[in-house]
């Protein structure tokens, strides 16, 4: 089955802020981590099922070289993956959870 991919507004502040980030620690560092993001998100879509729950229906991915992870939920009767968190491994575990 094939799921459209819906980025929440708070995922997509979470991806700018750190792009803004990495970019301001070295340029060019930002764009490797939004391919890196890309490359989550392709796995995600390509098998939405094969990532662990960790809360109810709240899925999660690690992203590859960076300390970050989507948080996400399938919406089958949709046919949508709903990304609602992008978030930082030291940032407050709980951030994710406020926006369910």
């Amino acid at each position: 089955m094939k799921y459209r991919t819906i980025i929440r507004p708070e995922a997509e502040a979470d991806i700018e802020e750190s792009h803004g980030w990495y970019e301001d620690q070295s340029a060019g560092l930002g764009d490797e981590f939004l391919n890196a993001l890309r490359i989550s998100l392709s796995a995600i879509e390509h098998s939405p099922f094969s990532f662990p729950v960790v809360h109810r229906k709240i899925r999660r991915t690690l992203v590859r070289r960076f300390p970050h992870s989507f948080f996400y939920f399938i919406a089958a009767e949709r046919q949508r993956l709903i990304i609602t968190a992008c978030v930082h491994h030291k940032r407050d575990p709980l951030i994710w959870k406020r926006r369910n």
